[in-house]
C-alpha cells in the first residue's frame, strides 16, 4: 500500500481552514506547482507570509495580481539576447513560472518586497466590524409580547 502525502494540499490556501479545498486541490492537475519553492508563513493570528525563491529575477520580471480572492505570482523569463553567453552549467532555473494561491475572506495583500532573491508577500486578515462577532447581552427581565 502506497503511502499518500497530504502536505502539498495544504500548500494552496492562505487563512482559512484548508480543509475547504482539500479535495479540489487534489483534483487540479498543476504540473507547475512546484516551481518556484515557496513558504507559507503565519505571523500572530491576522498575519501571513508568502515567501517566494525568485533567484535569478529582476522586480520587473515579476508580477503579483489579485482578483476574486486568487493571488497569483508570475515571474517572466528574461531575455538575455543581448549577452553573448554560454552555460556550461545553468542550475538557476530562470524559466517562467505562476503560482496561484486562493486567499480567505478579508485576506488583503498589504505589500511585497524582493530582497537577496527572496520575494516576501505580507498578508493581513482585516476583519470589518460588521462581520466581526457580536456579545449579544441577556436580560433578567423576561419580555412581554404586545399583541
Amino acid at each position: 500500500m502506497t503511502s499518500f502525502s497530504m502536505a502539498p494540499l495544504f500548500r494552496q490556501s492562505v487563512g482559512f481552514d484548508r480543509f475547504n479545498d482539500l479535495f479540489e486541490s487534489a483534483l487540479r492537475n498543476d504540473a507547475n506547482g512546484s516551481f518556484p519553492p515557496y513558504n507559507v508563513e503565519k505571523h500572530g493570528d491576522d498575519q501571513y507570509r508568502i515567501i517566494v525563491a525568485a533567484a535569478g529575477f529582476h522586480e520587473s520580471d515579476l508580477e503579483l495580481q489579485v482578483e476574486r480572492s486568487v493571488l497569483t505570482v508570475s515571474g517572466g523569463k528574461r531575455d538575455n539576447g543581448s549577452e553573448n553567453v554560454t552555460y556550461l552549467h545553468q542550475g538557476i532555473a530562470q524559466r517562467a513560472f505562476k503560482l496561484s494561491f486562493r486567499l480567505a475572506d478579508h485576506i488583503e495583500v498589504k505589500g511585497a518586497a524582493l530582497n537577496n532573491g527572496l520575494l516576501s508577500i505580507e498578508l493581513e486578515r482585516i476583519v470589518p466590524e460588521e462581520a466581526k462577532p457580536k456579545r449579544i447581552p441577556i436580560n433578567g427581565e423576561r419580555l412581554a409580547l404586545e399583541s
